[in-house]
C-alpha cells in the first residue's frame, strides 16, 4: 500500500510538470533549437567536406548535448521553491527523493529525449554514418539521462542562490567530463567499426551509479534549502 502511494504521487508530479509544460513550450523549445543551431554551426566555421566533418562528430554532438541539457536546469526546482510547493512536499510524509526524481524524469523527457530523437539526423550533416546510429542513440540516452540527474542534484543545491546558473554550470560541467569522454568515444569507436562495448558500459555504470545516489542528495539538498 505503501509503495503504491509513493508511485502514485510521483505520476502525479509527473502528470504535473507534464501540463505546466505546455504552457512553457518555448522554455521547452529552447534547448532543441540550441542543439540544432550549434551543431550547424559546426560545419559553416570549419569545413563543409564530410570527411573532414566526420572526425569530430562524435565530439561536436556530444559537447552540444551537454550545453543544451543546462539550459533549463537552473529553473527546474526553483519555481515550486518559491511559490511554497516544495515546502508542502518536504512536509507531505512522501519519500521526498521519489518526487524529486519524478520532476527529474520529465524535465529528461522534455529536453533530453527530444536531442536524442534528433540527434542521428543532425550527425548525417556531419557525416555520421547510419551503422552508427544506434550507438549514438544508446549513448545519449545514457548521457542526457544521467545528466538531468546530475542536473538535478546541482539544481537542488544551488535553488536558494540568486543567479545561480554560472554556479550550477561549475558544479555540474566537471562532473560530467566523464560522460563527454565516454559518450563521443564510444561513437567515433562505433564510426570507425570497432565495438562500442566498453565506453557504453561505463556510460551505463555511471548512470546507474548517480540514479542510485541522485535522490537521497537532492532530498538532502531541498530539506537545507527549504528549512534554511
Amino acid at each position: 500500500m505503501r509503495r503504491a502511494a509513493v508511485s502514485a504521487a510521483a505520476r502525479l508530479v509527473f502528470t504535473r510538470d507534464l501540463t505546466l509544460a505546455w504552457r512553457r513550450w518555448d522554455e521547452v523549445a529552447q534547448p532543441l533549437i540550441f542543439y540544432v543551431v550549434v551543431t550547424t554551426l559546426f560545419p559553416l566555421a570549419t569545413t563543409p567536406d564530410l570527411t573532414e566533418l566526420r572526425k569530430i562528430a562524435g565530439g561536436v554532438l556530444w559537447v552540444a548535448a551537454l550545453l543544451s541539457s543546462l539550459l533549463a536546469l537552473e529553473s527546474l526546482f526553483r519555481s515550486d521553491v518559491e511559490d511554497g510547493t516544495m515546502e508542502q512536499w518536504v512536509l507531505s510524509g512522501q519519500p521526498l527523493g521519489w518526487l524529486l526524481l519524478a520532476k527529474v524524469a520529465c524535465h529528461w523527457v522534455l529536453t533530453g529525449l527530444p536531442l536524442v530523437v534528433i540527434s542521428p539526423i543532425i550527425g548525417t550533416a556531419l557525416g555520421l554514418p547510419f551503422d552508427a546510429w544506434g550507438t549514438l542513440i544508446v549513448s545519449l540516452l545514457l548521457g542526457t539521462a544521467t545528466l538531468s540527474v546530475l542536473g538535478g542534484i546541482g539544481a537542488a543545491l544551488t535553488v536558494g542562490v540568486r543567479r545561480g546558473s554560472v554556479l550550477l554550470s561549475l558544479l555540474v560541467l566537471p562532473l560530467a567530463m566523464p560522460l563527454l569522454i565516454f559518450g563521443s568515444r564510444a561513437v567515433t569507436m562505433a564510426m570507425d567499426g570497432d565495438s562500442p562495448a566498453g565506453p557504453l558500459q561505463l556510460l551505463a555504470a555511471i548512470f546507474f551509479l548517480v540514479l542510485s545516489l541522485g535522490p537521497l542528495a537532492m532530498s538532502a539538498a531541498i530539506r537545507i534549502s527549504v528549512e534554511s
